[in-house]
């Protein structure tokens, strides 16, 4: 649900998710969200199990929910050695394994290789927000400055239809169930995410 931000040269500051996501992911998980293993003192997702650093390190802890919505660090981790990478790893594998529904908010990024491995070729769609410059609540507060990059909701799950309904009126939603199982690229990434499967 929640970021915690952390850049050398700035003070750290959590990012949460704008107030308007948040309730249609609640309502599209049919009214609570079970895990938010990003969780901060400053969330408003009030999923039903919340992680959060530095008591609890939610990319580490169980996902075994049917409900998961992750806002992950978008920066490295340097003290844990982590990336944005392996949030959304964690997100296709909690699908695969265990069915759950999982939804991700995070930069615009194609031409990454944590988007390359992890959403196309295996998640369900992709909604591209239309805010110009998403706002995040900063420490909890609206009016902090709109993101830097364009950002979108992955959706890893069974229930596309229910999905473009729901999030089709805050972007261009778009089904990607037609890359699964095939070569794409060089088909690297085909081959990677079986080698987590």
């Amino acid at each position: 649900m929640t970021a915690g931000r952390n850049n050398a040269e700035s003070v750290s500051q959590h990012w949460c998710t704008p107030p308007k996501y948040v309730k249609a992911i609640r309502e599209f998980f049919g009214g609570r969200i079970e895990l938010d293993p990003c969780s901060n003192k400053y969330s408003i997702v009030d999923a039903v199990v919340e992680y959060s650093l530095p008591e609890n390190d939610g990319l580490h802890a169980s996902w075994d929910y049917q409900t998961v919505f992750i806002n992950p660090p978008y920066g490295r981790d340097r003290e844990r050695g982590t990336t944005i990478l392996d949030w959304l790893r964690k997100a296709a594998i909690t699908h695969d394994k265990h069915g759950a529904e999982v939804i991700a908010l995070v930069p615009v990024a194609p031409n990454t290789r944590h988007w390359k491995q992890y959403v196309f070729g295996v998640a369900t769609a992709i909604v591209f927000l239309y805010d110009t410059r998403l706002k995040f609540l900063v420490n909890g507060k609206e009016g902090g400055k709109g993101a830097p990059m364009a950002c979108a909701l992955i959706y890893w799950g069974c229930k596309y239809q229910r999905f473009e309904a729901a999030f089709s009126r805050f972007g261009a939603v778009c089904d990607i169930r037609n890359l699964q199982d095939i070569t794409i690229g060089n088909g690297r990434q085909l081959a990677i995410w079986q080698q987590h499967t």
